[in-house]
């Protein structure tokens, strides 16, 4: 029986799409605009991101609690929805704008911007992932609203990539402080409109317990949680692939392939490559155990990441590689999520509460630590390859920038297979649990 209607599903997959232009924006072009547009030094950008990161870690998981605990007429995670957008579009269009004044005033500007960005960031992106988990009683279609949504994430992504330059160039070109606070204004607003309207057309049909889960206990949803625990070793790695190969394209594009209009064709490739993989992922799902297909997702991606380092070839071979790559990437991607939604269902059969909040915060915030291990590989990388803002590139910047969007995703392919050992929900398993899950519910009533 289907109960999430198709206005539902645009509107899911619309929001997710919208978020991510925001991300993917800020992702690709805040460090960029940091260093080379308000000149602050790369040491100094370095600084600003792990910072933001730990508070990030205090943030993430105190607002998933929040979420948790929220009881309202129209939901838990409805409220954050509707407030959210307004607030990230107005600090992100700040996190791109030159006040100018001293450098020590222009460094603690952009730092109070970007942590104030990642904060308002939270207060959307946990319950828009969250609400996935309560939209259904079925696996299957809490499923498709993860495909969903990562496709629109990843259509996002790509209306950024691809539009982002031929915008910049409209408004002054790539070196132009104002051509991207206008780029900004454009994305974070329009973004803003398709992401407020989640919280008047989603629903959400687990209802919580009455009583709010407290704050102490809310916490045993990770400690107590094994797979979980896995799980999140294994995101906070596999994550990197796709953060790092977002901050470094520019710098990849302009120093390595020797022109910015080479994101537009990056772009493209992650459309066709990343969609193709999650179009594929549900039913690979029904068929396979996701496990295993995460891990045979990972394999592949690590070696079509690694392929363009030493064939070389240029820049058409490394787009038609990259291509297949996002495509692993995507199956990745969804495969990661599904497990994630089914740790949410252990957790209520183990402890009597979903703590859907709290898990999707660490989800956020792992997402963001990974962006923020990405910008400060990125930025040390750049220390030793003695970068300097609108350089003539040398052979040290082309194999520096090479290796990071290369080798290191490739790396971390790799790496994020490990914990997985841990991991060991099984199919089998999972349809017990959900049986026993729906028994207590009805009973319950």
């Amino acid at each position: 029986m289907h109960t999430i209607t198709k206005r539902e599903k645009v509107t899911y997959t619309g929001s997710l799409l919208g978020q991510n232009m925001i991300y993917s924006m800020v992702t690709m072009y805040v460090m960029f605009f940091f260093t080379d547009l308000l000149h602050i030094p790369s040491e100094s950008v370095t600084i600003i991101m792990v910072a933001a990161s730990l508070w990030d870690a205090v943030n993430d998981i105190l607002m998933g609690m929040i979420a948790d605990r929220t009881r309202t007429r129209i939901g838990k995670f409805r409220p954050y929805l509707l407030a959210g957008p307004a607030f990230i579009a107005v600090v992100t269009i700040l996190c791109f704008v030159n006040f100018g004044g001293s450098p020590a005033g222009t460094v603690a500007v952009a730092a109070i911007s970007y942590v104030l960005w990642g904060m308002t960031y939270t207060v959307y992106d946990i319950p828009i992932w969250a609400i996935s988990s309560v939209s259904s009683r079925n696996a299957d279609e809490k499923n498709g609203m993860v495909t969903l949504g990562r496709i629109g994430g990843t259509l996002g992504t790509v209306i950024v990539s691809v539009g982002s330059v031929p915008l910049l160039n409209a408004f002054g070109g790539e070196r132009s402080a104002s051509a991207y606070t206008a780029m900004a204004a454009i994305v974070a607003i329009s973004a803003a409109v398709l992401m407020i309207l989640s919280g008047f057309v989603l629903r959400e049909r687990i209802e919580p317990p009455v009583k709010g889960i407290p704050f102490r206990r809310n916490i045993h949803t990770i400690l107590d949680n094994r797979p979980l625990k896995a799980l999140m070793v294994s995101l906070l790695v596999v994550n990197m692939v796709n953060s790092i190969r977002q901050v470094a394209q520019m710098y990849f594009a302009v120093y390595v392939w020797g022109d910015s209009g080479y994101v537009t064709y990056i772009g493209l490739s992650l459309v066709l490559g990343m969609i193709t993989g999650m179009a594929l992922s549900p039913a690979l799902i029904r068929r396979w155990d996701k496990k295993y297909l995460f891990l045979i997702a990972c394999a592949a991606g690590a070696v079509t990441n690694f392929l363009p380092f030493v064939l070389g070839g240029g820049p058409v071979l490394g787009l038609i590689i990259i291509g297949f790559n996002f495509a692993f990437s995507g199956i990745a991607s969804i495969c990661s999520t599904s497990m994630l939604m089914d740790s949410i269902d252990y957790a209520e059969y183990k402890l009597g509460f979903r703590g859907e909040g709290i898990v999707f915060s660490m989800n956020t915030f792992l997402t963001k630590l990974s962006a923020t291990l990405s910008k400060g590989i990125l930025g040390l990388s750049m220390t030793l390859m003695g970068y300097q803002d609108n350089m003539e590139p040398n052979d040290a910047v082309r194999i520096g920038f090479s290796v990071i969007v290369f080798v290191v995703p490739a790396v971390c392919f790799l790496l994020s297979m490990a914990p997985m050992a841990l991991y060991r929900l099984k199919p089998a398993q999972l349809e017990s649990i959900r049986k026993e899950l729906d028994s207590r519910r009805t009973a319950g009533k």
